[in-house]
């Protein structure tokens, strides 16, 4: 049975069930019986054997005898698939079953230790072979008269029922493949969807921990050079203010990227951003912030609001000389909160929209100071509440960008008066 890797019958079959089928069948017809391998060695106690036959076995030129005698047997009843008659060594007929399971033999019920009906010539010639093999026994001829006598009807009979005996134990054992089988490959399946949920979230781990450490030089550039202009031109007060709203920028940037903050926490970071950068574009740049109680406690994953404020800067605001006003918005309808990102700057095309959607799909996008882009935002915030969150983008040339990013809002919040 190379498919399945199983060469003998204990592999599938306990010891025990085959005791106790091998048992029953000796009692119901009186005939000794012994389940055996495909070499002939008994795999069972032997069951109702006589006494002739236990003397014969007691002896190792004996036993070596009769396990030939029950392979060579065996194996004819295998390549016959069915039950065989035969005598044996010592001149008893026996009968044999084969045990063939998926092709493959793997062993044989054997039963008989009789003698045929008016032989008496076979009662000298069991004696005689006693007598070579044990000596002179004081009861041997006693032995041989308590021999079983049956009729060849009798013996085709219990032949049938070897037969089924024989069937039984073959559904037994493909009963126990076929458990075995679909219990290792459950177990497989298991272990293959464990490996593939510790392989996704290693991925997304490893993913996200890499947009982290990728903060933009060019910002902090940017940053130090109007920190060095303002140390210049004026007291160190204001130098102070950009200082440490960039040491704060740096210290919440560098936070676990897996962590979980509220949106308020989100809107300090994004003030902090907003005054860094009014230092930078001056009177170009105009901000709003607007949220709402409630909606400042959601909780939401870390860097969420700041790369939509920078990606309105840098492509909306920047690139038109008069500059131009973000505004940032969130409050409760319902059980969303509903967050807004807009700007009044170049706008974009339908095209460029349409890229926009297409690196969502392909998982592309990096924003300048974090390194996480808009699409990342969009892929975090997806991942964290699921087919709840849905968003929003509405964009015309020279009119400016909006986003929308509905989330929704626990149930503890929603139902705080």
């Amino acid at each position: 049975m190379q498919e399945y890797g199983v060469e003998s019958l204990t592999e599938i079959i306990d010891i025990e069930v085959l005791q106790e089928v091998q048992d029953k069948f000796a009692q119901a017809t009186g005939l000794a019986a012994v389940i055996a391998d495909k070499d002939g060695n008994p795999l069972t106690r032997p069951s109702c054997f006589t006494r002739f036959c236990e003397l014969i076995r007691s002896t190792p030129g004996g036993l070596v005898k009769c396990q030939q005698s029950d392979a060579k047997l065996g194996l004819m009843a295998s390549q016959s698939q069915k039950p065989v008659m035969a005598y044996c060594h010592a001149g008893l007929m026996d009968l044999a079953a084969p045990i063939i399971v998926n092709g493959k033999h793997l062993g044989s019920v054997l039963c008989g230790q009789v003698l045929p009906e008016k032989s008496p010539s076979k009662n000298r010639e069991l004696a005689a072979y006693l007598f070579n093999c044990l000596g002179n026994l004081p009861d041997g001829d006693k032995l041989v008269e308590e021999l079983p006598v049956m009729s060849t009807v009798r013996f085709e009979a219990a032949a049938g029922l070897l037969q089924i005996m024989a069937q039984y134990i073959v559904q037994i054992g493909i009963n126990s493949l076929n458990e075995k089988l679909v219990n290792q490959k459950n177990m497989e399946l298991m272990q293959e969807e464990a490996s593939r949920i510790r392989l996704e979230n290693d991925l997304k781990t490893m993913e996200l921990k890499a947009l982290q450490s990728q903060v933009n030089p060019h910002f902090l550039f940017n940053t130090l050079n109007t920190i060095v202009r303002l140390a210049m031109i004026e007291g160190a007060e204001e130098t102070e203010k950009v200082s440490y709203a960039l040491a704060h920028l740096l210290r919440y940037t560098l936070r676990r990227i897996e962590q979980e903050v509220t949106l308020l926490d989100e809107v300090k970071h994004v003030e902090e951003y907003l005054m860094i950068q009014q230092y930078r574009y001056g009177d170009r740049l105009k901000s709003e912030i607007d949220i709402s109680e409630k909606a400042a406690r959601l909780k939401l994953p870390i860097l969420t609001l700041q790369p939509l404020v920078e990606n309105a800067i840098v492509h909306g605001l920047e690139p038109k000389i008069e500059g131009g006003n973000i505004r940032i918005a969130a409050a409760e309808e319902g059980s969303i909160v509903r967050i807004t990102v807009e700007d009044n700057g170049m706008g974009m095309t339908e095209q460029r929209l349409q890229e926009i959607c297409h690196s969502l799909a392909a998982q592309t996008g990096r924003g300048h100071t974090t390194g996480i882009g808009f699409t990342n935002v969009i892929k975090r915030l997806s991942h964290y509440f699921g087919e709840k969150f849905s968003y929003e983008i509405h964009s015309e040339i020279a009119k400016g960008t909006r986003i929308l990013l509905k989330c929704p809002l626990p149930e503890e919040v929603e139902n705080d008066v």
